[in-house]
Order: C-alpha cells, then structure tokens, then sequence
C-alpha cells in the first residue's frame, strides 16, 4: 500500500471513530465520562481522548468543566435542527394524506436521547380531537411514537431504555416483560399501540423508521379513545398503506438547495 493510501485508510478509520462517538453521545442526555465512551465504542480511552480532544475544538461535543459528562455540542445540535427542518417538509406532504384520509390528527416525533420530541403536526378536523404542544417530550415506554421508535433500536440498547424508565414510574417494572415483548411485535412488523397507556382517554397508533444518519422518526394517529376501537382497523389501514411511502422519502437521496 502506497503512503497515500495508508494515510487515506487512517482518514477513514478516523472518520468511523468519530462517527460512532457522536451516536454514543447521542443516546445519552446526561453526558458520558472518556471511560463509559471507550467502552461503548470499544475502544483505548487514549484513542477516544484524542478525537473527542478533536470533536470538542469544532464544537461537536461540549467537555465543559463541572458538567458531569462529555455531550453533544451546539454545532451537531445545529446540524441536527436544520436535519430536522428538512424532513418534516419531506414527510408532511404524507402526514397530510393520512389526515385528509381518517380527519384525525397526525403527528411526527423525533427520537432525543430518552424521549420523543414533537416536531410536528397536522391537526384533525373532528371537533372532538387530541392536540399536543410543538416541541412537548414525552416518553419511550407508554406512547405509541415511542415504543416505535424503541422497536428500531437493537435488543440491548431497547432493553437498557425501556428498563430505565420504568425503574422511575411506579408499577411500571411489573409490565417490563410484556412492554419488551411488544417491542418486539413491532420489530416484526405490527403497528405500535398507545390505548390509554400514557393519558387517560387518548388512544394511538404509530410506526417509526430510521433515516440515513441514524435518527429515528415517529409518525403517530392519535385518537379520542371513546372512537378508537370503532376506528382503530381503518387507522390501521391507512397507516400500513403509506408507511412505505414514508419509509422511501426518509431512505432518500437529500436534493441539494437552489
């Protein structure tokens, strides 16, 4: 192998490296230490030292005294709004579509470390319907978006988050089991249910899929729960009938802007 080649393999394993720092960094909101780092990418804390000494010099990660952890940083958040911004102009033509075709809400939720951050949403016609706050957070474990979104997560790591949350809420570890193996039923296709779970008389149906980078996206119908189990086959329907559609326009190529 020439030089030039050597140094380009090394650019490249160094890009690999720093790639799989930032998604470690990105599951976890409190911070991680060079320690916890090194062995979720498994690599020598050395290693990890030099290219998170890298990262943090062009604000990737933020290593700022006292924090209690090395984090994502304000020019990847940067990065990741302006991600953001394109795929809800990418997706809404298609939430637009379910909401024309069952007049219930639609809503699309980005997965944030623990939580599922609402971004967007399109309103339902019906005078009874179900309305959440831009930029509201719910959790993983009682929420159709987020058991989804957990079903796209490998065992290990849905394990890890679903048992951390369910530590925090009373009763909640009982139903481990039973979340655990709905996950999986969403793994293998089924749609992710929300029926009362997270709010009393609001019910949902949802699915999630990953983009090319990594980031994990939720489309949700959410239902009064006094029409749900009359409606819940048509939502079903119609959600199977563009999830496709979703999952092409996430998978493809970004345009470039004019």
């Amino acid at each position: 192998m020439t030089p030039e080649n050597d140094q380009k393999v090394t650019g490249i394993q160094v890009i690999a490296r720093a790639a799989d720092i930032l998604r470690a960094l990105g599951k976890e909101t409190q911070g991680l230490s060079l320690g916890q780092i090194a062995r979720k990418v498994g690599l020598p804390r050395s290693t990890v030292q030099r290219i998170v000494g890298a990262l943090a010099s062009e604000g990737f990660i933020s290593t700022e005294d006292g924090s209690g952890g090395i984090r994502l940083g304000p020019e990847i958040q940067m990065l990741a709004q302006a991600s953001v911004r394109d795929t809800k102009d990418l997706l809404r033509p298609t939430m637009q579509r379910i909401a024309d075709e069952t007049g219930e809400t639609v809503d699309l939720a980005v997965m944030e470390g623990t939580r599922m951050l609402f971004v967007d949403q399109i309103v339902g016609r019906h005078r009874l319907r179900t309305v959440s706050s831009i930029g509201e957070r719910f959790p993983l474990t009682t929420t159709a978006n987020g058991k989804a979104a957990l079903a796209c997560l490998d065992e290990g790591d849905a394990a890890r988050l679903a048992l951390a949350e369910s530590e925090s809420e009373p009763g909640a570890m009982g139903r481990l089991p039973l979340l655990l193996q709905e996950i999986q039923t969403i793994r293998d296709g089924a749609l992710a249910r929300d029926e009362d779970n997270h709010t009393e008389g609001v019910s949902a149906l949802g699915f999630a899929m990953q983009d090319p980078v990594g980031r994990i996206y939720a489309i949700s119908v959410p239902v009064p729960s006094s029409r749900y189990e009359r409606l819940k086959t048509q939502l079903a329907d119609v959600l199977d009938l563009h999830r496709r559609d979703i999952h092409d326009r996430l998978q493809a190529p970004a345009r470039p802007r004019a």
